[in-house]
């Protein structure tokens, strides 16, 4: 598991049926909303949107998700789920926002 500010990332066995094939036409995984910065993917990759998260594909030997503000991260060939960390507050979830 990864995480690089307000992402989240773990590796899974497979891409889910309902996304496999319908790859976006981007691989930007989230767009900060009080930087501009983004985080993306930054070597041959696919990226898949699934039902309030991302799927990645990672192609090559590896693919690395770089952000302006925060660390890369370096994935191996594989599948993964992406989405947007939440945190709690007393009065309801909120996303958070980096």
């Amino acid at each position: 598991m990864w995480r690089q500010g307000d992402i989240f990332i773990r590796e899974i066995p497979a891409l889910p049926p309902e996304v496999a094939g319908r790859p976006l036409p981007h691989t930007v995984l989230a767009h900060g909303e009080v930087t501009g910065h983004s985080h993306r993917v930054a070597d041959p990759a696919a990226l898949f949107a699934g039902d309030g998260c991302f799927y990645l594909d990672v192609q090559g030997d590896q693919a690395r998700v770089v952000h302006d503000e925060h660390g890369t991260i370096i994935l191996a060939r594989g599948f993964y789920r992406v989405w947007r960390q939440r945190e709690y507050t007393p009065t309801r979830i909120v996303t958070v926002q980096d």
